[in-house]
């Protein structure tokens, strides 16, 4: 009987920011469907879960895939967090989404998830002199070359891995500011493009460690004249898909006007930094939509306007948001 190694994933009660947490679990082969993984146990009172006399928080698996730095059969399994009874813990947002998604589920609602980070190397972004400044931002975008763009060897490594254990990812591409990058996932269901941006990002951190590295969602890295970092979030359902579609956009943006403090209420921490109204954003106080309009809150893109159906882009989710509180609230306000 094969031994398999399944790296349980989960998200802890850290506040304003969850983190992912992780541990390995040594089980009996073949795990062929999500079924067969066991519930499993964590201290609570060690992710901000649970209080030291009562520490225990169940971990129950629903999402797996290939482990592509171990190999072999080994996976990663994201789970939900539920209380020892089990009902669903105070922190686990993916019981909501859940939900929603399938109140909604003849709305078939896509999901495509475009996540910047910054590479840090000590206090330093990636490549920037100590103590200093780099050029001004304007060459790094999409760059080449050692003196425009650094740590594409991290880049390209999360690519292939993300690849290797089936992730949706659709894309690459160096950022704005220095050190910085952007990966997309999707179109995918709401579940699955969550499911997989959070895996995503463990297996950043992860393949991060090995080059002494760190990568941060914190929306506004460096101070000052530089791009902040957000996670722009491309929707759609299924009438916004068909012909004639722009209308059901239209009317969506409508309808997040209406809802748009809610809506910035989950959309991440310490987004006020970001938002401001520069360097490609609106500012946190406004709203409004457009085609083609980088400086709006919504972006509806110029091939959809052409066509007359496609999606809509919510350019104010921060690159730490939650992308399952994300594509709830989205679903919610535009399909009710």
């Amino acid at each position: 009987m094969s031994k398999i190694k399944a790296e349980y994933i989960w998200m802890d009660g850290h506040v304003p920011t969850q983190k992912l947490r992780s541990k390995t679990k040594v089980l009996n082969g073949p795990i062929d469907s999500i079924s067969d993984l066991p519930i499993w146990g964590f201290d609570g009172s060690s992710t901000n879960q649970a209080v030291g006399n009562d520490s225990d928080c169940m971990l129950n698996p629903v999402y797996m895939v290939p482990d592509p730095i171990r190999g072999e059969d080994d996976i990663l399994v994201m789970c939900e967090v539920m209380n020892p009874d089990g009902s669903v813990h105070a922190s686990n947002t993916r019981a909501h989404l859940r939900h929603v998604s399938e109140k909604f589920a003849n709305e078939e609602s896509w999901f495509g998830i475009e996540q910047e980070y910054t590479l840090f190397e000590g206090r330093n972004p990636l490549g920037w002199p100590e103590g200093g400044y780099p050029a001004p931002q304007g060459p790094f975008y999409c760059g080449v070359g050692a003196d425009e763009v650094f740590g594409r060897e991290i880049v390209e490594d999360h690519m292939q891995l993300c690849l290797d254990a089936g992730l949706e990812l659709s894309g690459i591409n160096a950022e704005v500011m220095p050190g910085q990058w952007e990966y997309q996932i999707g179109p995918l269901s709401p579940l699955e493009a969550s499911d997989q941006m959070w895996i995503s990002r463990w297996l950043l951190y992860r393949v991060s460690e090995e080059y002494g590295v760190s990568a941060t969602l914190h929306p506004k890295p460096v101070k000052g004249d530089w791009n902040g970092a957000g996670a722009h979030t491309n929707f759609s359902t299924k009438s916004m898909r068909e012909p004639g579609g722009i209308d059901a956009i239209n009317a969506a943006c409508e309808k997040l006007s209406k809802k748009h403090d809610e809506h910035i209420e989950v959309y991440g921490a310490d987004n006020d930094e970001r938002l401001t109204g520069l360097h490609e954003t609106c500012s946190i106080k406004e709203f409004r939509y457009g085609v083609s309009d980088r400086g709006a809150s919504i972006r509806i893109p110029m091939q959809t306007s052409n066509d007359g159906f496609g999606y809509l882009e919510d350019r104010r989710p921060s690159a730490n948001m939650d992308p399952y509180k994300v594509c709830a609230i989205l679903i919610e306000t535009t399909c009710n």
